[in-house]
Protein backbone atom coordinates (compact mmCIF):
# COMPACT_ATOMS: atom_id res chain seq x y z
CA UNK A 1 0.00 0.00 0.00
CA UNK A 2 1.74 2.71 -0.82
CA UNK A 3 0.97 5.96 1.30
CA UNK A 4 3.28 9.47 1.03
CA UNK A 5 4.68 10.52 4.02
CA UNK A 6 2.41 12.54 6.26
CA UNK A 7 3.18 16.23 6.59
CA UNK A 8 3.25 17.74 10.34
CA UNK A 9 1.68 20.29 9.69
CA UNK A 10 -1.61 18.03 9.09
CA UNK A 11 -1.48 15.84 11.79
CA UNK A 12 0.69 12.85 13.84
CA UNK A 13 0.75 9.36 12.52
CA UNK A 14 -0.90 8.78 15.99
CA UNK A 15 -3.64 10.96 14.70
CA UNK A 16 -4.18 8.99 11.38
CA UNK A 17 -4.21 5.96 13.62
CA UNK A 18 -7.03 7.27 15.74
CA UNK A 19 -8.86 8.13 12.55
CA UNK A 20 -8.10 5.21 10.88
CA UNK A 21 -9.89 3.34 13.55
CA UNK A 22 -12.33 5.89 13.95
CA UNK A 23 -13.86 5.07 10.81
CA UNK A 24 -13.15 1.04 11.58
CA UNK A 25 -15.71 1.16 14.12
CA UNK A 26 -18.53 2.39 11.84
CA UNK A 27 -18.37 -0.11 9.23
CA UNK A 28 -21.34 -2.29 9.94
CA UNK A 29 -21.82 -0.68 13.34
CA UNK A 30 -18.64 -2.41 14.74
CA UNK A 31 -14.63 -3.04 13.49
CA UNK A 32 -15.32 -6.75 13.20
CA UNK A 33 -17.62 -9.08 13.08
CA UNK A 34 -16.41 -11.89 15.64
CA UNK A 35 -17.34 -15.50 14.76
CA UNK A 36 -18.50 -16.26 18.10
CA UNK A 37 -21.58 -14.18 18.26
CA UNK A 38 -22.97 -16.04 15.34
CA UNK A 39 -23.18 -19.12 16.96
CA UNK A 40 -20.19 -20.93 15.16
CA UNK A 41 -20.01 -23.11 12.33
CA UNK A 42 -20.04 -22.26 8.58
CA UNK A 43 -21.94 -19.33 9.44
CA UNK A 44 -19.81 -17.95 11.76
CA UNK A 45 -16.62 -17.83 9.40
CA UNK A 46 -19.03 -16.25 6.65
CA UNK A 47 -19.39 -13.56 9.36
CA UNK A 48 -15.84 -13.10 10.27
CA UNK A 49 -14.55 -9.92 8.68
CA UNK A 50 -11.34 -8.42 9.21
CA UNK A 51 -10.92 -5.97 6.26
CA UNK A 52 -7.81 -6.00 4.57
CA UNK A 53 -7.01 -2.08 3.24
CA UNK A 54 -7.69 -0.39 6.82
CA UNK A 55 -5.74 -2.86 8.58
CA UNK A 56 -2.50 -2.72 6.46
CA UNK A 57 -2.99 1.21 6.34
CA UNK A 58 -3.06 0.84 10.09
CA UNK A 59 0.00 -1.16 10.06
CA UNK A 60 1.69 1.27 7.46
CA UNK A 61 1.04 4.67 10.33
CA UNK A 62 2.32 1.98 13.24
CA UNK A 63 5.47 1.11 10.96
CA UNK A 64 6.47 4.66 11.05
CA UNK A 65 5.79 4.88 14.68
CA UNK A 66 8.68 2.11 14.90
CA UNK A 67 11.11 3.96 12.90
CA UNK A 68 10.90 7.21 15.26
CA UNK A 69 12.34 4.84 17.81
CA UNK A 70 15.49 4.58 15.43
CA UNK A 71 18.29 1.88 14.80
CA UNK A 72 16.80 -0.45 17.70
CA UNK A 73 13.56 -0.85 15.38
CA UNK A 74 15.12 -1.35 12.15
CA UNK A 75 14.98 -5.28 11.68
CA UNK A 76 11.59 -5.45 13.37
CA UNK A 77 10.31 -2.26 10.95
CA UNK A 78 11.89 -4.23 8.04
CA UNK A 79 9.73 -7.22 8.83
CA UNK A 80 6.69 -5.63 9.49
CA UNK A 81 7.26 -3.79 5.84
CA UNK A 82 7.78 -7.08 4.59
CA UNK A 83 5.01 -8.71 6.01
CA UNK A 84 2.30 -5.56 4.55
CA UNK A 85 3.80 -6.33 1.16
CA UNK A 86 3.40 -10.03 1.19
CA UNK A 87 -0.07 -9.26 2.41
CA UNK A 88 -0.79 -6.32 -0.32
CA UNK A 89 0.34 -8.35 -2.78
CA UNK A 90 -2.15 -11.40 -2.18
CA UNK A 91 -5.45 -8.64 -1.45
CA UNK A 92 -4.06 -7.53 -5.32
CA UNK A 93 -4.45 -10.43 -6.60
CA UNK A 94 -8.06 -10.91 -5.97
CA UNK A 95 -9.49 -7.57 -4.66
CA UNK A 96 -12.67 -8.54 -4.25
CA UNK A 97 -12.44 -12.11 -2.89
CA UNK A 98 -9.42 -10.81 -0.58
CA UNK A 99 -10.82 -7.35 0.95
CA UNK A 100 -11.40 -9.67 3.95
CA UNK A 101 -8.28 -10.98 5.36
CA UNK A 102 -10.12 -14.12 6.52
CA UNK A 103 -10.43 -14.93 2.95
CA UNK A 104 -6.58 -15.20 2.77
CA UNK A 105 -6.67 -17.13 6.11
CA UNK A 106 -9.43 -19.63 5.11
CA UNK A 107 -7.51 -20.44 1.56
CA UNK A 108 -4.15 -21.06 3.29
CA UNK A 109 -5.67 -23.21 6.26
CA UNK A 110 -7.42 -25.29 2.92
CA UNK A 111 -3.99 -25.86 1.23
CA UNK A 112 -2.40 -26.61 4.36
CA UNK A 113 0.03 -24.33 3.84
CA UNK A 114 -0.53 -21.44 6.58
CA UNK A 115 2.74 -22.46 8.82
CA UNK A 116 5.04 -21.96 5.53
CA UNK A 117 7.63 -18.80 6.02
CA UNK A 118 6.10 -17.24 3.48
CA UNK A 119 2.20 -17.54 4.03
CA UNK A 120 -0.25 -15.14 4.68
CA UNK A 121 -1.12 -16.21 7.82
CA UNK A 122 2.46 -16.01 9.26
CA UNK A 123 2.31 -12.70 8.14
CA UNK A 124 -0.49 -11.52 9.51
CA UNK A 125 0.82 -13.17 12.58
CA UNK A 126 3.87 -10.82 13.04
CA UNK A 127 1.93 -7.73 12.14
CA UNK A 128 -0.49 -8.77 14.77
CA UNK A 129 2.63 -9.42 17.39
CA UNK A 130 3.65 -5.96 16.13
CA UNK A 131 0.46 -4.12 16.95
CA UNK A 132 0.91 -5.69 20.37
CA UNK A 133 4.10 -4.34 21.18
CA UNK A 134 3.30 -1.17 19.90
CA UNK A 135 0.03 -0.70 22.18
CA UNK A 136 2.31 -2.20 25.59
CA UNK A 137 5.06 0.76 24.71
CA UNK A 138 2.41 3.35 24.22
CA UNK A 139 0.90 1.90 27.26
CA UNK A 140 3.97 1.97 29.24
CA UNK A 141 5.35 5.56 28.50
CA UNK A 142 1.39 6.69 28.98
CA UNK A 143 0.93 5.42 32.51
CA UNK A 144 4.82 6.13 33.60
CA UNK A 145 6.03 9.23 31.73
CA UNK A 146 9.14 9.03 33.89
CA UNK A 147 9.84 5.67 32.69
CA UNK A 148 12.55 5.95 30.38
CA UNK A 149 12.71 4.59 26.68
CA UNK A 150 14.94 1.80 27.40
CA UNK A 151 12.81 0.17 30.20
CA UNK A 152 9.65 0.91 28.35
CA UNK A 153 10.76 -0.86 25.25
CA UNK A 154 12.42 -3.74 27.02
CA UNK A 155 9.23 -4.38 29.45
CA UNK A 156 6.98 -4.00 26.10
CA UNK A 157 9.24 -6.63 23.89
CA UNK A 158 9.35 -8.80 26.60
CA UNK A 159 5.89 -9.35 26.84
CA UNK A 160 4.98 -9.22 23.62
CA UNK A 161 7.96 -9.90 20.88
CA UNK A 162 10.36 -12.31 22.21
CA UNK A 163 8.79 -15.28 23.68
CA UNK A 164 8.42 -15.57 19.80
CA UNK A 165 12.17 -14.57 18.88
CA UNK A 166 14.98 -17.23 18.52
CA UNK A 167 18.17 -16.67 20.45
CA UNK A 168 19.92 -14.78 17.87
CA UNK A 169 17.51 -12.07 17.79
CA UNK A 170 16.91 -11.88 21.40
CA UNK A 171 20.41 -11.39 21.91
CA UNK A 172 20.59 -8.74 19.35
CA UNK A 173 17.54 -6.65 20.60
CA UNK A 174 20.03 -6.15 23.79
CA UNK A 175 22.60 -4.75 21.75
CA UNK A 176 19.92 -2.27 20.10
CA UNK A 177 18.27 -1.49 23.58
CA UNK A 178 21.55 0.67 23.88
CA UNK A 179 20.97 2.96 20.62
CA UNK A 180 17.24 4.23 21.80
CA UNK A 181 16.26 7.82 21.99
CA UNK A 182 15.69 9.44 25.23
CA UNK A 183 12.39 10.04 25.91
CA UNK A 184 11.84 13.84 25.05
CA UNK A 185 13.18 12.67 21.99
CA UNK A 186 10.70 10.13 21.12
CA UNK A 187 8.09 11.73 22.48
CA UNK A 188 8.70 15.18 20.32
CA UNK A 189 9.04 13.05 17.39
CA UNK A 190 5.26 11.93 18.05
CA UNK A 191 3.98 15.36 18.46
CA UNK A 192 2.30 17.19 15.51
CA UNK A 193 3.43 20.94 15.44
CA UNK A 194 0.45 22.16 17.11
CA UNK A 195 0.81 20.25 20.18
CA UNK A 196 2.09 19.70 23.72
CA UNK A 197 2.75 16.69 25.63
CA UNK A 198 -1.06 17.07 26.90
CA UNK A 199 -2.17 16.68 23.80
CA UNK A 200 -0.66 14.33 22.61
CA UNK A 201 -1.30 11.64 25.80
CA UNK A 202 -4.48 12.64 25.37
CA UNK A 203 -3.93 11.17 21.43
CA UNK A 204 -2.26 8.09 22.96
CA UNK A 205 -5.05 7.23 25.29
CA UNK A 206 -7.78 7.21 22.89
CA UNK A 207 -5.64 5.23 20.13
CA UNK A 208 -4.98 2.37 22.76
CA UNK A 209 -8.79 2.63 23.84
CA UNK A 210 -9.63 2.04 20.33
CA UNK A 211 -6.64 -0.38 19.34
CA UNK A 212 -6.88 -2.56 22.38
CA UNK A 213 -10.76 -4.28 21.65
CA UNK A 214 -9.78 -4.23 18.07
CA UNK A 215 -6.57 -6.77 18.48
CA UNK A 216 -8.92 -8.43 20.68
CA UNK A 217 -11.70 -8.89 18.29
CA UNK A 218 -8.82 -10.12 15.92
CA UNK A 219 -7.68 -12.80 18.18
CA UNK A 220 -10.87 -13.84 19.07
CA UNK A 221 -11.97 -13.82 15.06
CA UNK A 222 -9.23 -15.94 14.52
CA UNK A 223 -9.25 -18.28 17.26
CA UNK A 224 -12.93 -19.32 16.91
CA UNK A 225 -12.54 -19.30 13.44
CA UNK A 226 -9.82 -21.85 13.58
CA UNK A 227 -11.04 -23.69 16.02
CA UNK A 228 -14.48 -24.95 14.46
CA UNK A 229 -11.98 -26.05 11.00
CA UNK A 230 -12.20 -29.47 9.93
CA UNK A 231 -8.90 -29.97 10.10
CA UNK A 232 -8.19 -32.72 7.50
CA UNK A 233 -4.90 -34.18 9.70
CA UNK A 234 -2.82 -33.76 12.47
CA UNK A 235 0.19 -31.42 11.11
CA UNK A 236 -3.09 -29.45 11.48
CA UNK A 237 -4.32 -29.71 14.75
CA UNK A 238 -0.84 -28.56 15.51
CA UNK A 239 -1.03 -25.45 13.57
CA UNK A 240 -4.44 -25.01 15.69
CA UNK A 241 -2.78 -25.29 19.16
CA UNK A 242 0.46 -23.11 17.83
CA UNK A 243 -2.05 -20.01 16.68
CA UNK A 244 -4.25 -20.25 20.19
CA UNK A 245 -1.24 -20.29 21.85
CA UNK A 246 -0.06 -17.29 19.43
CA UNK A 247 -2.96 -14.92 19.91
CA UNK A 248 -3.85 -15.58 23.63
CA UNK A 249 0.08 -15.32 24.77
CA UNK A 250 -1.15 -11.40 25.23
CA UNK A 251 -4.40 -11.44 27.22
CA UNK A 252 -4.18 -14.54 29.64
CA UNK A 253 -7.83 -13.65 30.97
CA UNK A 254 -9.46 -13.51 27.54
CA UNK A 255 -7.95 -17.27 26.84
CA UNK A 256 -9.30 -18.01 30.26
CA UNK A 257 -12.92 -16.55 29.57
CA UNK A 258 -12.96 -18.14 26.23
CA UNK A 259 -12.17 -21.42 27.25
CA UNK A 260 -14.74 -21.64 30.05
CA UNK A 261 -17.23 -20.61 27.21
CA UNK A 262 -15.96 -23.67 24.92
CA UNK A 263 -16.47 -26.21 27.70
CA UNK A 264 -19.58 -25.02 29.14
Amino acid sequence: MKRKLMDQNMGSEIRCAIEELSVMVKVKGGILVPAAEHGGGDHAHEAAHIPTRPFLSLCTLILQVLDKIGPTMAVLSEDVHQNIRRLETKHESDPLTYSNMVEMLKDEATEGIARNDTSCSRAFVWLTRSLDFTVALLQNLVRDPGKNMKQAVEESYTITLKPWHRWISSAASKVALMLLPDNETFISSLMAKDENYDDLKLEIETLVSLLVPYLEQIHSILVNYLTTQRLPNAAAFFFLLWLTCVFYMFDYTLFCRDFITWIG
